[in-house]
């Protein structure tokens, strides 16, 4: 058996969490590898909305297990809300969530740190969510973090206390104000629950026993060009988003890996600061954004928008070595005349179809255009539904990557979609 992995291609928020939903009746076991509550995976079903941070998205399938590996960094509070409104909703979760024990938390000193170091850069920021994310992983890389096995060892008051007082030091170097108690206190009441009604696992070796009765399904966090080598440093997340992530954040080995099913959308966005060739600063890019009701699940704040830029889709599919794509929203593209494709950059006058070790430098994006299908398609539910300019539109996709697209998504419910 394997394991198979979907990954998002793009800077995130591509649709990984639809698609883990319409994939899970395959699997019995669906497992998060990496990434915090900074990532917010949407699903929509039977007329509701539930937007997950730290749960697998497996979680609404009856009998699923649903494992959060130690690649993930978890902050108790955002996990135990999440879970009270999944079970507000009628929907069971008791016995369907297995937590690493080396999943790392999320402290609150580790969100104050975040907003004073985030404060600190001023007009380089990069963006961050401020849930702690940065300063917990840089804990957990300094072997100082802790992990989600310490809240049942006697001396976790003392490990906690230790860190949080490395913590308190920084944020008096960097002179910022904060106040922790109350935040503290409702952190301490989660680590409770979490002592309580969770079962906190060897992962490894849970992930590594369940693979030999069936295949298992990882689901990624982010997308591939956040990830903290590849993607478009500074401004990415801290941890790995690629399909080799998968492997060092659940403990199973290369060879284990099956599909890797790569998320893109029919067009680009990005939230936050960085790099964007392909952003679009007019009525188009607002026309995409309103369309594709384009603002972040986790933090509200608008996405950018822009054509599909296929020189760093390539980039992404060739690190992570995906099998197959699944192409989302692109019914957001229902109405436009004509729709644009970036195939290549002119960087200093010169074209390149590789995505460049820096791209402060000013890039041109070479496209090339196709008409626009102008027709609904929420109601497709078969290839031969498709428009033909859609159906080219997605051609042309595989001829550039050299991979087929499987799935292509209409509509944000697990039912509108088309399975080629």
């Amino acid at each position: 058996m394997k394991v198979d992995v979907v990954i998002g291609l793009q800077w995130g928020d591509e649709g990984k969490g639809k698609i883990v939903d319409v994939l899970t009746p395959k699997y019995k076991v669906v497992a998060r590898f990496q990434g915090g509550p900074n990532a917010g995976h949407t699903l929509e079903f039977e007329g509701k909305k539930f937007v997950l941070h730290t749960v697998p998205s497996g979680i609404f399938r009856e009998n699923s297990i649903n494992i959060i590996g130690n690649g993930v960094v978890v902050d108790p509070v955002i996990l135990m809300e999440e879970i009270r409104k999944i079970n507000a909703a009628g929907l069971p979760t008791e016995g369907k969530i297995l937590l690493s024990k080396k999943a790392h938390l999320i402290l609150p000193t580790h969100r104050i740190l975040d907003a004073a170091q985030e404060a600190a850069k001023g007009g380089a920021k990069i963006g961050s969510t401020l849930k702690g994310i940065g300063p917990a992983y840089t804990d957990k890389v300094s072997r100082s973090g802790l992990r989600a096995g310490d809240v049942l060892h006697p001396n976790f008051a003392q490990k906690y206390d230790a860190l949080k007082q490395k913590h308190v030091a920084l944020l008096r170097q960097l002179a910022y104000p904060f106040s922790v108690e109350e935040q503290e206190r409702e952190w301490m009441q989660s680590v409770e629950q979490l002592r309580a009604e969770f079962t906190i696992i060897d992962s490894e070796y849970e992930v590594n026993e369940l693979l030999k009765q069936g295949s298992i399904l990882a689901e990624g966090a982010q997308g591939s060009m956040l990830d903290v080598d590849f993607g478009s440093y500074p401004f990415v997340t801290s941890s790995s988003t690629v399909c080799a992530g998968a492997c060092t954040g659940l403990g199973v080995a290369p060879s284990k890996i099956g599909e890797v099913i790569g998320i893109f959308k029919a067009y680009c966005t990005r939230v936050g600061s960085g790099p964007f060739p392909t952003e679009l600063h007019d009525e188009v890019g607002e026309q995409m954004r309103r369309q594709g009701n384009e603002f972040g699940s986790t933090t509200g704040r608008a996405r950018r928008c822009g054509w599909l830029d296929l020189v760093a889709l390539r980039y992404s599919i060739m690190v992570s070595g995906a099998t197959q794509l699944f192409m989302m929203k692109s019914d957001v593209m229902d109405n436009f005349d004509a729709i644009k494709v970036c195939v290549a950059y002119k960087i200093n006058g010169a074209a390149t179809d590789r995505y460049p070790y820096e791209v402060d430098a000013p890039v041109e994006p070479v496209y090339q255009e196709f008409r626009g299908w102008k027709k609904p398609t929420s109601g497709c539910r078969t290839e031969n539904d498709l428009p033909q300019e859609l159906l080219g539109y997605v051609k042309f996709i595989e001829q550039q990557t050299g991979v087929p697209v499987k799935f292509i998504s209409v509509g944000p419910d697990r039912s509108e979609t088309v399975l080629r």
